[in-house]
């Protein structure tokens, strides 16, 4: 595969990682309802909260971080700068 190929790509594995992050951001006032009403997690829901929320922010920083190389790589033709 040739490198203008991996960076599309990669482009395209980053939009889902942000669309992802974005849905879970959506998802977790619906879902948490849901989670409080079983007894063994009624302790630790801010816990899930965080977690849920956290992994959330690392997908839109993760896809957001491989558009952001990727977009300069097909820009300028090259590698991307670490």
């Amino acid at each position: 595969m040739d490198e203008n190929t991996k960076a599309t790509l990669q482009l395209v594995w980053g939009l889902l990682l942000v669309m992802a992050g974005v849905g879970l951001f959506f998802r977790i006032p619906q879902v948490m309802p849901q989670i409080r009403q079983i007894e063994s997690f009624s302790g630790a829901v801010p816990f899930i909260y965080f977690c849920l929320y956290f992994m959330a922010v690392f997908l839109i920083a993760g896809g957001g971080r491989k558009l952001y190389l990727n977009g300069r790589k097909l820009k300028s033709g090259g590698p991307p700068p670490k």
